[in-house]
C-alpha cells in the first residue's frame, strides 16, 4: 500500500545519508540570433560548467523571439520542488522538525501523550519508539499537531515557528539554509518572463506563510500536500477549519496531478532533487517543444550533505539512472556551485 506523504516524512527522521556522483548533459543553442545578454552574470554562484551553460542556453532559446524555440511569456511555467531542491532537507525534513516541536508545545494540553505512543517517544526523544508505532502512529502525530486549527491560526503558528526555529547541525534559521544558486536561478527565470511555482510533497499551508519572503514565490504559486478543510461560523465569524484528513498527496505521481489542478498549464521546465520528483520531470519534459529538466544532486558532504541512492530522505536512484537518456541536467553541488548558502 502506498504510504501517505506525512508518514513518509516522519519516517525520514530515522536515517542519514551516504555519498554520490553525477552527470550534466549540455543543451546546445540553435543557430539563431540570441536575445541580448544581461549586463551582469545572472548566476554568479554557479561555476562556468555544463549545468550553468544548459540553463542559460535553454532560457536564451525560449526567450529569443526570432528563434524556432521561442515560448510566449504566459507559457513560461517553471516548477520547483522545495525540500532538497531549494533548501536543505537533512537530517530531517523541516516540516518534521515543526511537527516534533508542536508535540512538545502542545503536550501540556494533552497529558495522555506522556503514556501514549508515538507521542511519548517524541517527548522522550525516543525515535525507535516513534518508528515502532508504524504509519498509523506517525499519522496520529501529524493529525494531532496539524489539525484542529483554523487556517488563520495555523498560519500564525507556522510564521512564529519558522521565524525562530534553528537547524540542529548548523544553528542557522531554516530560512537561512536556502540554496544561494537556486535563489539566483529563480530570480533569473522571473527576469526572463517565467512564472515560478513550488510543487512540493510538503504541506501547502506549512509553506505558504513564508515562501514569498524567502523565495519571492507568492502563496497562490505554491502547490503541496493538502489537508481537508471545511467552512464554518465561529461566533458569527466565517473561518476555514483544518480537518485531520488528507485531501491531496503532492508527491511522485501526485505532482503532475497537483500542477494540472492548480495551474492548468504544463510547465516547460521542472527542477527537483529526488525520485519523488521523477514524475514531475517526466511529465514536463515529455511534451512537444522546448523542455528542460534539472536534478540537484547532493554531492557536497563538507558544505552540505552527500546522499542519493541509499538515503531515506531525498532518495535519488532512478533519476540518476535515467537523466542522461532523458536529457536532464544533473547539478553536482560540490563542483557546480561556488556557494551553498547566502553569506
Amino acid at each position: 500500500m502506498r504510504r501517505s506523504f506525512f508518514a513518509v516524512i516522519l519516517l525520514g527522521v530515522l536515517s542519514a545519508a551516504p555519498a554520490c556522483r553525477s552527470q550534466s548533459p549540455t543543451v546546445q543553442a540553435p543557430g539563431v540570433t540570441p536575445a541580448p545578454a544581461p549586463a551582469a552574470d545572472p548566476l554568479p554562484s554557479w561555476n562556468d560548467g555544463a549545468s550553468k551553460k544548459a540553463i542559460v542556453s535553454f532560457v536564451t532559446r525560449v526567450t529569443t523571439k526570432a528563434g524556432p524555440d521561442f515560448v510566449p511569456a504566459p507559457e513560461r511555467i517553471a516548477t520547483f520542488d522545495n525540500d532538497g531542491t531549494l533548501w536543505s532537507e537533512q537530517p530531517i525534513y523541516v516540516q518534521v522538525a515543526f511537527a516534533l516541536d508542536r508535540v512538545k508545545a502542545l503536550a501540556p494540553q494533552h497529558p495522555e501523550w506522556k503514556t501514549k505512543q508515538p507521542f511519548k517517544g517524541v517527548l522522550e526523544h525516543d525515535m525507535k519508539a516513534v518508528q515502532a508505532a508504524g504509519e498509523k502512529g506517525l499519522l496520529e502525530v501529524m493529525a494531532g499537531t496539524h489539525a484542529g486549527n483554523t487556517t488563520d491560526e495555523f498560519e500564525k503558528i507556522v510564521t512564529d515557528w519558522i521565524g525562530t526555529a534553528r537547524h540542529p547541525k548548523t544553528n542557522k534559521l531554516y530560512t537561512e539554509m536556502v540554496f544561494k544558486p537556486m535563489h539566483e536561478l529563480l530570480a533569473y527565470l522571473r527576469a526572463s518572463g517565467f512564472k515560478t511555482y513550488i510543487v512540493s510533497g510538503g504541506g501547502v499551508e506549512f509553506m505558504r506563510p513564508w515562501t514569498e519572503r524567502v523565495y519571492g514565490i507568492p502563496p497562490e504559486q505554491v502547490i503541496g500536500s493538502r489537508a481537508k478543510v471545511k467552512y464554518e461560523l465561529r461566533d458569527g465569524r466565517p473561518v476555514l477549519l483544518r480537518l485531520p484528513a488528507v485531501d491531496h498527496i503532492d508527491d511522485k505521481a501526485g505532482k503532475p496531478v497537483g500542477i494540472h489542478e492548480m495551474i492548468g498549464r504544463r510547465p516547460i521546465a521542472a527542477f527537483g532533487n529526488s525520485d519523488g520528483d521523477f514524475e514531475m520531470l517526466e511529465w514536463t519534459t515529455s511534451a512537444p517543444g522546448p523542455r528542460f529538466g534539472l536534478i540537484v544532486h547532493h554531492t557536497d558532504a563538507e558544505r552540505e550533505w552527500a546522499y542519493d541512492r541509499d538515503s531515506h530522505i531525498g532518495q535519488l536512484a532512478r533519476g540518476l539512472d535515467e537523466a542522461p537518456k532523458r536529457g536532464w541536467t544533473v547539478v553536482d553541488m560540490k563542483n557546480d556551485w561556488k556557494a551553498i548558502y547566502p553569506e
